[in-house]
């Protein structure tokens, strides 16, 4: 079986299920295991640019209002490999290439290809979609050992929480800085399972912009901001946006020295060791005397400091 994935965190959980065996085809966004071994077949037309978080954002609400997708599919490159399996998404046409630029490639191929789209809402949608994958891959006792193991890191969690009667932490996880958006689909979830409470949040839904002011009037206690596609050093480059805005001081979180900048990976590539990595990271901020920080996570997570935004 010749198998291509037009996701990332699909090419994630093949390889953390062993199956990139079958693997041949994936995204310019995929683990750089993946980058390294596999054929790219689907592109972006933003790759190797640099524009400020405002002018993505301008960029990509232009694409989405013009019925145009700024991802591409290497159509010779797609020829070449003739999969018998694409997984695709319909879940974000911001982030990802969307089902509709997958099937007019496909429609093109000399062979009939499935294409199985993994559009997950909520946390247990991402384990669901887990199954799935191994499933169509002919390997399904390989997702149970998978799952297994990720829901034991889950329920050492609640089972902390309950037995220690660690109060619920109120959180606010921004996805995207300038403008701000709240965070949606499977990530209260995650947050719910690591201790906390994001009352902006938009569960199993699409994020969505947020003003200041309804920042500024929730007062989260715990600040998170992992805006998606960026890393930490990236992150800091838009603080200056947040840093300045009249009533910083006076949040709880900055007051506490509880804001955190965190890697993008472990929330919005919903796949699922990334995600329950995440809980973990939530876990260990939110209750830090209960939950270690792994040593593999230590260095995808920062506590904020204002002169950090000069390094």
């Amino acid at each position: 079986m010749k198998v291509c994935s037009f996701l990332p965190a699909v090419t994630q959980m093949i390889y953390d299920m062993g199956l990139e065996r079958d693997l041949y085809g994936v995204t310019f966004e995929c683990p750089e295991i993946a980058l390294k071994e596999k054929k790219r077949v689907v592109r972006c037309i933003l790759e190797g640019t640099k524009y400020s978080s405002q002018e993505i954002d301008k960029i990509f609400s232009k694409s989405k209002a013009d019925g145009e997708s700024l991802y591409y599919v290497d159509e010779e490159m797609l020829q070449s490999i003739q999969p018998d399996l694409i997984f695709t998404q319909d879940t974000c046409e911001v982030c990802q290439i969307d089902a509709a630029c997958t099937t007019a490639a496909v429609s093109k191929l000399e062979k009939e290809v499935e294409l199985v789209e993994i559009s997950p809402d909520s946390f247990e949608d991402v384990l669901t979609m887990a199954n799935l994958i191994a499933a169509k891959m002919g390997r399904l006792k390989t997702f149970h050992k998978y799952e297994q193991k990720l829901r034991n890191y889950i329920r050492e969690i609640a089972d902390t929480i309950t037995r220690e009667r660690l109060p619920e932490r109120t959180v606010s996880l921004i996805e995207w800085i300038d403008p701000l958006y709240n965070c949606g689909h499977w990530i209260p979830d995650q947050i719910n399972l690591a201790g906390g409470n994001d009352g902006l949040s938009s569960p199993h839904g699409d994020s969505y912009r947020i003003t200041w002011e309804a920042l500024k009037d929730y007062d989260p206690e715990v600040l998170v901001l992992a805006p998606c596609g960026y890393r930490i050093k990236r992150s800091l480059e838009d603080m200056p946006y947040l840093t300045g805005k009249k009533g910083w001081d006076d949040l709880r979180a900055v007051k506490n020295n509880e804001v955190y900048l965190i890697e993008f990976e472990f929330f919005t590539q919903p796949s699922a060791s990334t995600l329950v990595d995440g809980i973990r990271l939530l876990a260990s901020v939110f209750h830090p005397e209960y939950f270690k920080l792994p040593s593999n996570l230590k260095n995808v997570i920062l506590k904020f400091e204002p002169q950090l935004i000069f390094l």
